[in-house]
């Protein structure tokens, strides 16, 4: 049986790594699909593409291109370990790019999704009453897509507590500093530890199964709330 001391370093280190990965993915992903549903511009449909690209891409490639760009053999990696002491290749820190990485284009569609499924009465008639434009998406835009948004944060959580190819790339699997848990379910069915796999494999199924719950309770919910906004 599995001790205490095996499991929890790589619990831990999978909450911390997702936790900040959709704190990231929140930030720049309902940034960008505030943005595109907002604006009109030149070039959208290309940025709308690289945004989605790691939904579809291997993470491995993903990891190998993060990989690239992070190295201190290149301008980045090199600048933030010569400027600020931070390498990121081989670190949990790394690990969180990673994921990060991955969990975006979730949130991004997801959030998209959410601010389109707004009526653009509401946003129009709080225009013509002189509303300025962060009055409108504060007070009346994501209220009413604060439910899709949720769900596009718990689908963000989920993918990245689930990240496995790009971390690995990135952070590789080092037990108490950048082992997760996918790589810790890995690591014991090449050593034959089934009994420690399983327990991993247990967790990860109770939360993403949570997380998919509460995100279809969030849809059936958002659906009521909108019918009974139209009334």
């Amino acid at each position: 049986m599995a001790s205490l001391e095996v499991v929890l370093p790589a619990v831990w280190i999978s909450l911390k790594v997702a936790g900040l990965a959709t704190v990231f993915a929140m930030v720049w992903g309902g940034g960008l699909a505030y943005v595109v549903v907002r604006y009109r511009f030149w070039g959208k449909f290309w940025l709308e593409a690289i945004a989605t690209l790691p939904l579809v891409m291997p993470p491995t490639v993903v990891g190998f291109f993060l990989l690239q760009v992070l190295s201190t053999q290149n301008f980045l990696g090199k600048w933030l370990e010569q400027s600020f002491g931070i390498r990121l290749i081989f670190s949990w820190q790394g690990a969180t790019i990673a994921a990060a990485v991955m969990a975006f284009p979730l949130m991004f569609k997801t959030t998209k999704a959410a601010l389109q499924s707004v009526d653009p009465i509401f946003l129009e008639a709080a225009a013509t009453l002189g509303q300025p434009e962060w009055a409108i998406a504060s007070k009346i835009w994501i209220p009413l897509a604060s439910r899709g948004i949720l769900a596009g944060i718990l689908l963000s959580f989920t993918r990245a507590l689930g990240e496995f190819g790009a971390t690995l790339m990135v952070a590789g699997n080092i037990p108490r500093v950048t082992q997760t848990m996918p790589m810790a379910i890995y690591e014991a069915v090449q050593t034959g530890n089934d009994s420690l796999a399983m327990i991993f494999v247990g967790i990860l199924t109770s939360l993403s199964l949570l997380s998919l719950v509460m995100t279809q309770y969030l849809e059936r919910r958002s659906i009521v709330v909108h019918h009974h906004f139209l009334r």
